[in-house]
């Protein structure tokens, strides 16, 4: 850990395996921009799609006309890897065997599989270092959407009714079964997957067909899940032992759910609503769900927790997502600016949360 008054090493870590690999970038690119270099002396460790590390520099990122798809991870010659080293966290580089730099922290800002599910997470814990965001077991929940639902309902979090279907099933019976309890229409996704990836609307059987395919594409396991009619409702959380959630803020938008474009690609396919217009007593009862979903789900650090609030007022937790997108229209840090912490001042706070919860456990028997 950085000695007092130097700077603390964070190492950046963007791109990754899965198919949210441009999101990861578009989100990095705004961390890198807001981090206080005064304060931090960030690494950039861009991670290609094989999985290989790379130490890359702020100008090896593109970014053109904001499109995802057109944003490319620039390797670089410097392969490496992070392996405890007498007892620091250390990126050594592959080649010949040298070590690139100590590192204080991690920031993995990684979406999806191989990034938010606990990988990266579990690296860190062996690599003894602090790691901002939820542990291995929060992120690991917060990835499978399944999973998640089934201890929110648990613990008496209303959730759309939902069940999940495996690869290999006999898919005549699991559509059966999907009518039968859930009806139609209903939203087929990937269970482990993020940002609208995989998933789709089912009318009837023949997009059920198409949409369970699709679905089967990214991920073994699927989830079904009843439509909510609802306003989509989101809070931002933040902390560990004693977390805080900000004001809530409302999507809207014309399309039948919050796509990838509407969130990624097309500032104008979308409105916020931040803070959302609803009255003060349901915003309590939003903020006191957000907060509980965080704590059942062992959620830390950070995490946007997705509801839907119908027009009798119930609430429905939709999903949690532990490494939330960090773009210039990402509804994380426009919620929590509208909540009195800006940018900057929000990458700091994670940090210090990682740096708070790493000196805890290490000091732990």
């Amino acid at each position: 850990m950085a000695k007092l008054n130097e700077k603390i090493t964070v190492a950046i870590l963007f791109g990754g395996r899965s198919a949210e690999h441009e999101v990861s970038l578009q989100s990095a690119i705004n961390v890198i921009n807001a981090i206080d270099s005064n304060k931090y002396d960030p690494i950039l460790v861009g991670i290609d799609r094989n999985g290989t590390w790379y130490l890359d520099e702020q100008s090896q990122l593109l970014l053109q006309n904001g499109n995802p798809d057109w944003l490319a991870l620039q390797k670089s010659n410097a392969e490496i890897m992070l392996a405890p080293v007498r007892g620091h966290a250390q990126l050594v580089g592959l080649a010949n065997n040298a070590g690139a730099a100590n590192i204080d922290v991690i920031f993995p800002v990684l979406h999806g599989p191989y990034g938010e599910d606990g990988s990266v997470q579990g690296l860190a814990r062996l690599a003894n270092v602090a790691c901002v965001g939820s542990g291995i077991l929060g992120s690991a929940i917060g990835m499978d959407k399944d999973v998640a639902k089934r201890l929110l309902r648990a613990d008496g979090i209303p959730v759309a009714n939902f069940m999940a279907v495996r690869r290999g099933s006999n898919s005549t019976e699991a559509m059966t079964a999907i009518e039968t309890k859930l009806g139609y229409p209903v939203f087929v996704k990937p269970a482990n997957m993020g940002s609208s990836v995989g998933i789709s609307k089912a009318s009837n059987r023949a997009e059920l067909a198409t949409a369970l395919e699709l679905a089967f594409a990214y991920d073994v396991k699927v989830l079904i899940e009843e439509t909510i009619v609802g306003r989509e409702i989101e809070c931002a959380v933040l902390g560990n032992t004693n977390p805080r959630c900000s004001v809530p803020g409302e999507i809207i938008t014309q399309d039948e759910f919050y796509s990838y474009t509407a969130k990624y690609v097309d500032e104008k396919a979308t409105a916020l609503a931040i803070p959302a217009d609803v009255e003060p007593a349901t915003v309590e009862r939003l903020q006191k769900i957000a907060l509980q979903a965080f704590t059942t789900l062992e959620a830390n650090g950070m995490a946007r927790v997705d509801m839907f609030l119908t027009k009798d007022q119930k609430i429905y937790v939709n999903e949690i997502n532990t490494i939330p997108g960090f773009t210039k229209i990402s509804m994380y840090p426009k919620l929590w600016e509208a909540s009195g912490i800006s940018y900057t001042e929000l990458i700091d706070q994670l940090i210090t949360l990682a740096i708070e919860d790493f000196t805890v456990r290490s000091a732990l028997k």
